[in-house]
């Protein structure tokens, strides 16, 4: 497990967050269409934290894309490195993931985050500010909707319907189970939305979720636990 230190320079305040996300999202990349679904490797990261204790744990999780076998895993914990502000949680969280995936042993791929990239009301989720600041190509696959609105997507396997900003598609509302409440897909950074959906639809063979999500909840909620010492 790797240790995180706050880095020096990190956002305080809302103004100073804010600015930094209008000065890394004209750097991403939608003309891209990233690595085709089932192949090579992909990874899930997710984080969990103790409030109280003013600790985060993250987690990376690295599947062969095929098999969606486990090859590598690495944690991180560290301090809660910026206030909850919706808009603004990748503030939280960065400092950590990118600590545990600096710590895997191979490549991770494309990068699949629990949360949002352009499905986002600054079209800079945390999957695309995870996507610039290492180049990874990189997806959102989230819980809700956000602030977005949507119409129920058929009730198949597969099926889909946009994720909207006023007229603005901002991802997809993907069934991946049917008769299931559909995830939220959104591009990170060099990937489009259909590859995001075809990879989604890869990651999900059982569950709502993608596997690559449900392993690394799993793995930073087990961290979280071993550096607290908590239930």
């Amino acid at each position: 497990m790797t240790t995180v230190d706050i880095p020096a320079g990190w956002p305080a305040t809302e103004e100073e967050a804010r600015a930094v996300q209008d000065e890394l999202r004209v750097r991403v990349l939608l003309d891209e269409t990233g690595p085709p679904p089932g192949t090579g490797r992909v990874t899930g990261v997710d984080v969990a934290y103790d409030d109280e204790r003013d600790v985060v744990a993250a987690a990376a999780v690295v599947l062969d894309a095929a098999s969606l076998d486990v090859v590598a895993e690495a944690t991180a914990v560290g301090r809660i490195s910026f206030p909850y502000v919706p808009g603004l949680l990748a503030f939280r969280e960065i400092p950590t993931v990118l600590a545990a995936l600096d710590a895997l042993p191979v490549p991770p791929g494309l990068v699949v985050c629990d949360g949002y990239g352009l499905a986002h009301p600054r079209r800079f989720g945390l999957a695309s500010h995870l996507g610039v600041v290492t180049g990874l190509p990189t997806i959102g696959v989230a819980k809700n909707p956000f602030t977005f609105t949507y119409d129920a997507p058929d009730a198949p396997r597969g099926a889909s319907s946009p994720l909207l900003a006023g007229a603005e598609e901002v991802g997809r509302a993907l069934r991946t189970r049917q008769d299931v409440k559909p995830v939220f897909v959104s591009v990170g950074h060099r990937t489009t939305l259909e590859t995001a959906c075809a990879h989604t639809l890869a990651l999900t063979p059982r569950f709502r979720l993608p596997e690559t999500t449900r392993r690394a909840d799993a793995l930073c909620r087990r961290a979280l636990r071993e550096a607290t010492g908590g239930p």
